[in-house]
């Protein structure tokens, strides 16, 4: 099996390839010292909670990564669950369904009323487990994006 817990500097050395990989998963070029920087930064300045999936063998097989953001709207924080990555030889194993309901957890644990998320128009696996797990597709906002 496998158990998810909140990643600190000590799973740097096993995230990296992960986030490569999910970044490889969306097209980018791979970039192992990107990724350490990145996650050492995420983790020196707390202004992420990162999740990671160990199988049985203490070996990282997944992670997921919440960034927290204020709503005016609500008057309250929301996280965005920014990232979700599972290596291809643990998937359907439910390690990303289990990283998915930590990540519930953990908001609920620090009062956050809501999570959001963004994933591919095509990524249609992801999309179903996203439904199945009780997230609903926001059909009132497009995204824009403007690079800079």
């Amino acid at each position: 099996m496998f158990r998810i817990r909140p990643a600190n500097q000590d799973d740097i050395d096993q995230l990296v390839p992960l986030v490569d990989g999910y970044r490889q998963f969306y097209r980018q070029a791979s970039d192992n010292g990107g990724a350490r920087r990145f996650l050492i930064e995420r983790l020196d300045q707390g202004d992420a909670h990162l999740l990671i999936a160990l199988d049985d063998a203490d070996t990282a097989i997944g992670f997921a990564q919440l960034f927290p953001v204020p709503s005016t709207t609500s008057l309250t924080m929301r996280w965005i669950l920014n990232d979700l990555f599972v290596v291809p030889e643990a998937r359907r194993s439910g390690a990303g369904s289990a990283l998915l309901k930590a990540a519930h957890e953990l908001a609920a644990d620090h009062g956050v009323p809501q999570l959001m998320l963004r994933t591919q128009i095509e990524n249609r696996t992801a999309q179903s487990r996203y439904a199945a797990l009780g997230w609903q597709r926001d059909d009132a906002f497009y995204t824009y994006l403007l690079s800079v």
